[in-house]
């Protein structure tokens, strides 16, 4: 890629950051309203992952093969972007919330790219399930997260079929938020579909 094609992705990327950050807030602001008054709360950036890999136990052999920086400790984890949490039996449910662009009409199929729904498929992974599940005290046949995604995204023919297909019979754990101002399918569809399993 050259120096006119990098310049230009940053732009789009601090475009879309900043949608981004206006999906998170849309999805904070209907929760902490919802949850007001309940055994429930919400939480922005839950910390209990922020150190995770720094944690991560290597063989000496590994060890002898990389980098190691003459420095005690550094942060080194994960943050997803809420937890809802019920505060009576200590259950928690971890939020990414992804905002992205998709092949809608009157757009070219190009406009289908980027990689947040890719991104959030760390959380599929077999260590940060196995940590999540455990911080959660969710149980081992539960998936400890939700995902919920915005914007044209929630269109796009590619990528719903591809987030279907990743989620498969765990459909209930990702939401496609259409129109951000329909708090009450989103909130339907938690109290349905993941509310139990905080219970």
């Amino acid at each position: 890629m050259g120096t006119r094609e990098l310049s230009k992705r940053k732009k789009w990327q601090h475009i879309s950051g900043g949608k981004a950050g206006t999906a998170e807030k849309n999805f904070y602001k209907v929760f902490s309203k919802h949850f007001k008054g309940s055994d429930f709360k919400i939480r922005k950036r839950p910390k209990e992952f922020n150190n995770i890999y720094f944690n991560v136990k290597l063989s000496e052999e590994v060890l002898s093969k990389i980098y190691t920086p003459n420095i005690e400790e550094w942060k080194h984890g994960v943050a997803p972007d809420y937890a809802i949490d019920n505060m009576k039996t200590k259950k928690t449910l971890y939020v990414e919330v992804k905002r992205q662009d998709g092949w809608v009409e009157g757009k070219p199929r190009s406009a289908g790219r980027g990689n947040a729904h890719e991104r959030s498929c760390k959380f599929f992974t077999p260590g940060l399930l196995r940590i999540m599940r455990g911080q959660g005290n969710l149980g081992n046949n539960v998936l400890p997260f939700w995902t919920v995604f915005q914007g044209d995204i929630t269109r796009d023919p590619c990528r719903v079929r591809e987030i279907t297909c990743w989620y498969d019979d765990y459909s209930a754990h990702f939401f496609m938020w259409r129109n951000s101002a329909d708090s009450e399918s989103l909130i339907n569809h938690f109290n349905e579909k993941l509310k139990h399993l905080l219970i």
